[in-house]
């Protein structure tokens, strides 16, 4: 989940550094750390907490002029998150500078036979290990490519290693097993970093690294082999958006700025879709439309916020497409030994396309010989590059933490599989699936009207603002809108929040409530649902027994009003997509509870963007 960055070329280094880690922060916030290479010795400042701690320390003690270095925003996993355990790690000998994101599973072993050899360490992580070991390497290997391919053969795990050599300046080697990394190209400077973002203000031109390769950087050169020494094949390819993306624009927060721009991230999605001859595209459709057509079940799989997605996915595949589907939470689903045959589609979700969970899913279908479509938002990551397909969201770079555009671009991209699927299989034609796109691209309008009307639920957040707990129910689509609608508050206001399937109440979940109680619950809409009376229904049983119901119902639907404290009104729209404008006013409350309480809405505590470790 850290997010690291390095840089050769004519720039100061710490300053390129310093600006990447800001721009990636979002990855990790438990410490920060910069190294850089100046007057023939390794400078060094590192310091728990947020890069504002490190950034004080630079202004107290600034580094030398220098033109290479590297930096590591940390999410611990081994270690306290100290000054003594933040990256980079210096190897025994001085001569080694590292960063790494990622876990290294064998590090006990490595550590005990470290330290039988007389090596000292200084740290509780498992990435000074991997310090020490390259500090070794460099000093009987005249190649520092050659000596991180040797050093990653004795690593187990998932790892981004990052590292320069005091005996070699001007050159960055870094190495990838499970864990993200690219190359930055620009003209007379490299960069290696976690993410884009770190040096989107340089370059546009970056080179995605595979599977167990390891890269070389100078200002000049960039050169790629495998692990075991072969020349690597690596993808170079422009990246679609422009440092404003990046910037949170005149918003107090990222999440704020994105839920805003949810009707733009949703049109994007949408965009080209349908060819000239009527049929849906998807980008690479790389599965033969008979094995479609053969397909007996679909299983998605996904994390978090993804996993809601994909419940709502549920509803629109199996309505479309008459296959059954599943949807499971990726850390549970290779361990529970799950039924996937040839004959079975996984479709995994993932914002970053770098979800270990996720990632691990993936390799346990392909070795059932399952296909697999990858819905996810990034570029040349390694979940799309693993798949047999991949339909992308086009949402832009997501910052804040807690996921918004990443979850309604998701929910779009998975109708649009479950429209693909109903066309290959003959159950829809051009006219059916271009009149339910059409219905789809009103959405990024109606999207506007709910974001046009959001001062009401800043209101009401400031009078729910010490409210211990909150509870949010729905039915159908609903129900995995109060999912998510839970989660949002959760992650970011750190109140105790609950989402309940409406119908489930009486079989327990209603014993929580008690006078004063707020609960959301997502209305369906009126007159063409078969739901909406019986989630009329679970309003007055909830607020008979004095709950503070807010209720979210389509414009002009009248039975809601009288059971409602506050009432948010939604667009008119179909069951399907009602989740679209639904899930907005709740994105927004979760903000506001957490700005007024005084938290950091952005980098919520113990939380990081990409989860990259299982």
């Amino acid at each position: 989940m850290c997010g690291i960055v390095g840089y050769v070329g004519p720039r100061s280094a710490a300053t390129v550094v310093v600006e990447g880690l800001r721009r990636m922060e979002y990855r990790g916030y438990d410490s920060a750390g910069v190294a850089v290479v100046a007057d023939g010795r390794i400078s060094l400042r590192k310091k728990a907490g947020k890069l504002a701690n490190l950034e004080a320390e630079l202004a107290a003690e600034a580094l030398p002029d220098s033109r290479q270095g590297l930096g590591h925003t940390r999410w611990a996993t081994h270690g306290a998150p100290t000054d003594v355990n933040a990256h980079p790690h210096l190897s025994y000998n001085g001569r080694v500078a590292l960063v790494h994101n990622g876990i290294i599973e064998n590090h006990a072993a490595l550590r005990e036979e470290l330290e039988a050899d007389g090596v000292r360490f200084v740290s509780e992580t498992d990435s000074e290990a991997a310090a020490h070991l390259l500090g070794r390497a460099v000093e009987r290997n005249p190649s520092l490519l050659d000596a991180m391919r040797e050093v990653c053969g004795r690593l187990q795990g998932a790892f981004t290693l990052v590292a320069f050599d005091l005996a070699q300046p001007g050159r960055i080697v870094a190495a990838r097993r499970n864990s993200p990394l690219v190359v930055g190209v620009g003209q007379g400077e490299a960069f290696v970093a976690s993410d884009v973002a770190s040096f989107i203000g340089y370059t546009k031109e970056a080179i995605e690294l595979g599977q167990d390769q390891v890269v070389e950087i100078t200002a000049d050169s960039v050169t790629a082999l495998t692990f075991t020494g072969e020349p690597a094949v690596v993808r170079p390819y422009a990246i679609a958006w422009d440092l404003s993306a990046a910037e949170k624009g005149g918003y107090d927060w990222f999440m704020r700025k994105e839920i805003y721009e949810q009707p733009k991230a949703a049109a994007d999605t949408l965009l080209g879709r349908i060819g000239p001859d009527g049929t849906l595209c998807l980008d690479e459709m790389r599965i033969d439309p008979a094995v479609l057509r053969l397909a007996d079940k679909v299983i998605i799989v996904a994390c978090g916020t993804a996993y809601h997605a994909g419940l709502i996915a549920k509803y629109a595949i199996e309505h479309w497409t008459r296959i059954p589907c599943e949807v499971e939470i990726a850390s549970e689903f290779r361990y529970r030994d799950p039924i996937v045959t040839r004959t079975t589609i996984v479709v995994t979700i993932s914002q970053s396309g770098e979800t270990a969970d996720t990632l691990m899913a993936i390799r346990h279908a392909r070795e059932q010989q399952a296909p697999v479509v990858a819905i996810c938002n990034t570029n040349g990551s390694s979940i799309p590059r693993e798949s047999d397909a991949v339909l992308y969201t086009r949402a832009g770079p997501e910052i804040g933490v807690a996921s918004t555009k990443g979850f309604t671009t998701q929910i779009i991209a998975c109708y649009l599989l479950g429209l693909y699927l109903a066309q290959e299989r003959g159950l829809k034609y051009g006219d059916e699936i271009r009149q339910i796109v059409a219905e789809l691209s009103a959405l990024p309008a109606q999207m506007e009207q709910v974001l046009a009307k959001l001062a009401e639920v800043g209101d009401l957040a400031r009078e729910l603002a010490d409210a211990p707990s909150v509870l949010f129910i729905g039915r159908h689509v609903g129900y995995p809108v109060a999912l998510e609608g839970a989660l949002k508050l959760k992650e970011i206001s750190y109140l105790h929040a609950e989402g309940f399937a409406a119908g489930e109440l009486k079989h327990g979940p209603i014993a929580l409530v008690e006078p004063g109680l707020p609960i959301f619950a997502v209305v369906p809409p009126q007159g063409r649902d078969q739901l909406h009376d019986k989630v009329i229904s679970n309003i007055q049983e909830v607020r008979s027994r004095g709950a503070r119901t807010i209720v979210l119902a389509e414009e002009g639907d009248v039975e809601a009003v009288p059971y409602a404290d506050h009432v948010i009104s939604l667009p008119v729209v179909s069951t399907l997509f009602q989740p679209l404008v639904a899930i907005i006013p709740l994105q927004f409350f979760a903000c506001e509870i957490a700005t007024l309480n005084g938290h950091d809405v952005d980098q919520p505590r113990n939380l990081a963007k990409s989860v990259t470790v299982e």
